[in-house]
């Protein structure tokens, strides 16, 4: 069922173009901003307007929403390669291959670590959205390494609890190109959508806080191997904080890493690993901590660094 808004233009946003003023309203990308403009699902004092019209502040916008997509719906699929790390009566944590999602979403027709442990007859916890269950927390699809997700109510709510009080020990290794100057720092700056609409992240001055801690573990030719630690957990974080360095992850072609270096490396995603993961059991109260080695692909790219 679509949804009509009505408001006026906030003074923050005289003289914007419709199409960025009706993504920063609304929260939607550019492109589907604009698409809704060329549809004449945006009137502008009782009028169709551009998608360039410049808004005035205190005109009178319309704009009718389309009903949000649904969900889709799990479905038990097994995923090859995913190998389980550790499972115990209120967790399990599992090293997640490349080319898998945390759990289905929306234009996703891939497999996902959600809808691979249903396929293995794993019982999850069914707290929050029924697409999302058990999920505490997520990797990028082309991200390998831990991920833990919860079977029972109890540590869907304390997992939760801790992720977003950043008490998890989350350890990623990534190759970036080139050497980061310190070689050991802190990357505080806040992310949001990027202004393009086209589903990157960026840092954007007024977006959620980010801090990314880095230490450089081995410097190449061309490419320096860094341990990260996360404070917070932002879509992209770790690739929009290394891309604002001006070091972005190898293969991460999305914010500007170097295809020739990522061919010569036989790097087809970015090169980026959750090597470690820690935490308090949420009903044992102990101190848990897993680890993964490199999957094949970004271990044979650090052996022809060396080589060099």
């Amino acid at each position: 069922m679509s949804d009509t808004r009505s408001l006026p233009v906030p003074d923050g946003l005289e003289g914007d173009r419709l199409d960025a003023a009706i993504a920063r309203l609304f929260g939607l990308s550019r492109t589907r901003a604009a698409e809704l403009i060329l549809d004449g699902s945006v009137l502008v004092d009782g009028s169709e307007a551009g998608k360039s019209d410049r808004v005035q502040a205190g005109a009178w916008l319309e704009i009718t929403l389309p009903p949000p997509p649904t969900a889709p719906v799990p479905r038990p699929e097994a995923v090859p390669g995913m190998r389980i790390v550790h499972e115990d009566t209120d967790i399990i944590v599992v090293d997640k291959p490349v080319g898998v999602v945390a759990h289905p979403t929306v234009g996703w027709t891939g497999p996902s670590v959600l809808e691979g442990l249903l396929a293995s007859g794993v019982q999850l916890a069914t707290s929050g959205a029924a697409e999302r269950q058990g999920i505490v927390h997520r990797l990028d699809a082309n991200t390998t390494g831990l991920m833990v997700v919860a079977k029972s109510e109890t540590a869907y709510s304390v997992l939760k609890r801790a992720f977003k009080e950043r008490t998890v020990d989350k350890r990623y290794h990534t190759l970036v190109q080139g050497h980061p100057d310190p070689l050991r720092g802190t990357v505080d700056a806040p992310i949001d959508r990027h202004p393009a609409g086209d589903g990157r992240w960026a840092v954007v001055a007024g977006g959620r806080a980010s801090v990314t801690h880095y230490d450089t573990q081995e410097a190449f030719r061309a490419a320096s191997l860094l341990e990260i630690r996360l404070e917070t957990g932002r879509t992209h974080q770790i690739r929009v904080h290394m891309a604002a360095l001006r070091h972005p992850c190898v293969g991460d072609t999305l914010y500007g890493a170097d295809p020739t270096l990522a061919e010569r490396l036989g790097v087809r995603r970015q090169w980026l690993h959750a090597v470690r993961l820690g935490f308090e059991h949420p009903t044992e109260h102990r101190p848990v901590e897993f680890s993964s080695t490199y999957p094949a692909d970004l271990e044979a790219a650090i052996d022809v660094l060396r080589e060099d």
